[in-house]
């Protein structure tokens, strides 16, 4: 999933996230600076049910408009990623981790 807040904010005329979080605390959800920067910035880690349908009423939008499926990223069991693929075929290098202590590492 993609997290679309900045979009979104924007469309319904909300340019900055201490709008949208002054917004929120009328709507009784009170947010950190912090947690609004990550969640204005960046995907969040985590996000509560109730959070994100407080979110939308305060923006007035639905959560498809928040959250866009990329159901391209998902791998299927054995399916190879393109790194993957590519140490198969001879085409990267193969990393060998050392210790910088000069120790060996223990057995696979």
């Amino acid at each position: 999933m993609r997290w679309n807040l900045r979009l979104t904010a924007a469309n319904k005329g909300v340019w900055k996230a201490s709008e949208l979080q002054r917004s929120l605390a009328e709507h009784g959800l009170v947010i950190s600076a912090g947690k609004m920067s990550g969640l204005w910035s960046g995907q969040p880690v985590s996000l509560k049910l109730e959070d994100l349908d407080v979110i939308c009423v305060a923006l007035g939008c639905e959560i498809s408009d928040l959250l866009i499926p990329e159901p391209e990223k998902v791998r299927r069991p054995g399916e190879e990623t393109g790194q993957q693929a590519a140490v198969a075929a001879g085409l990267a290098p193969v990393v060998v981790p050392r210790r910088r202590d000069g120790r060996s590492l223990p057995p696979m």
